[in-house]
């Protein structure tokens, strides 16, 4: 893999203000049905921060992630991105939805790697890096192919720029998805689960991507079961179970003395 490299990070926003949080997420209530997900969730994740959510599956980790894209709607709270309010208006004290143009405004700037890569199988790795660029910000097809081709490079893939989905592992299919969120310049990007489709030998490759952003200052948020990586590189850390934080603070504090219960019990079965 390439040593990190500033480029990586293109376009962290320079006017970010160090004490205001990137993300903050206030009592925020999530129901599917009668199931409630997120029961009055806050959370504070500061600029050119990596922050890592931990916890059993159904706990509410990547309904969090969906909920500060604005890919599911909230029930009660607020979450804000870079001091604006997400997916809302606020009037006379009701949140009022934005227009599905606003808030793909605002999503354009939050990039989001899913467990599963959803490349276009019928496009190669440099075409589906281009494509967001050409038809969202609109920039031209040598620009685009140039920028597609720098960020195909920094995650270790420059001899594979033509090949498609089909004819890259996993591994590599992953970091495509990160370049492709990537070329789109995002403040935030969210990462859910980004190892878990993957064979175990791969996994490296790709998290060997992500410690690298985390070195170049991207603010990130890490839906993960990797300790391993959450202790190398994550600013701070938290568990999710039953839709409530458990534990949250610094990962030598949470993951190698935890003080709940809850924390050792998830430990001592990830780690065993």
């Amino acid at each position: 893999m390439p040593s990190s490299n500033a480029n990586l990070v293109s376009s962290q926003a320079s006017g970010l203000e160090p004490d205001r949080p990137m993300v903050e997420v206030k009592k925020v209530w999530k129901s599917f049905g009668k199931l409630r997900v997120l029961k009055g969730v806050d959370l504070a994740v500061y600029p050119q921060k990596t922050y890592v959510l931990l916890g059993p599956s159904g706990g509410g980790k990547s309904t969090l992630l969906r909920c500060i894209n604005h890919l599911e709607r909230i029930d009660h709270g607020r979450i804000y991105v870079d001091g604006d309010l997400m997916g809302y208006r606020e009037r006379g004290g009701k949140l009022h939805e934005m227009r599905v143009k606003d808030v793909a405004k605002q999503r354009a700037r939050i990039g989001m790697v899913f467990q599963r890569f959803n490349l276009f199988p019928h496009m190669t790795a440099l075409q589906n890096v281009m494509a967001a660029p050409k038809h969202v910000h609109h920039d031209s097809k040598h620009a685009a192919e140039q920028e597609g081709e720098r960020l195909l490079a920094q995650v270790g893939l420059a001899n594979q720029v033509e090949y498609y989905p089909a004819q890259l592992s996993g591994g590599q299919q992953q970091r495509v998805a990160i370049a492709r969120a990537l070329a789109m310049h995002p403040k935030l990007m969210l990462f859910d689960e980004p190892t878990s489709a993957l064979d175990p030998e791969l996994v490296g490759e790709v998290l060997d991507v992500m410690k690298n952003l985390a070195l170049d200052g991207m603010t990130m948020i890490v839906v993960t079961h990797e300790i391993g990586f959450a202790k190398e590189v994550a600013d701070g850390v938290a568990l999710l179970d039953g839709g409530v934080v458990v534990e949250s603070g610094p990962p030598n504090q949470c993951l190698v003395n935890p003080k709940e219960e809850r924390t050792k019990l998830f430990l001592s079965k990830v780690l065993a």
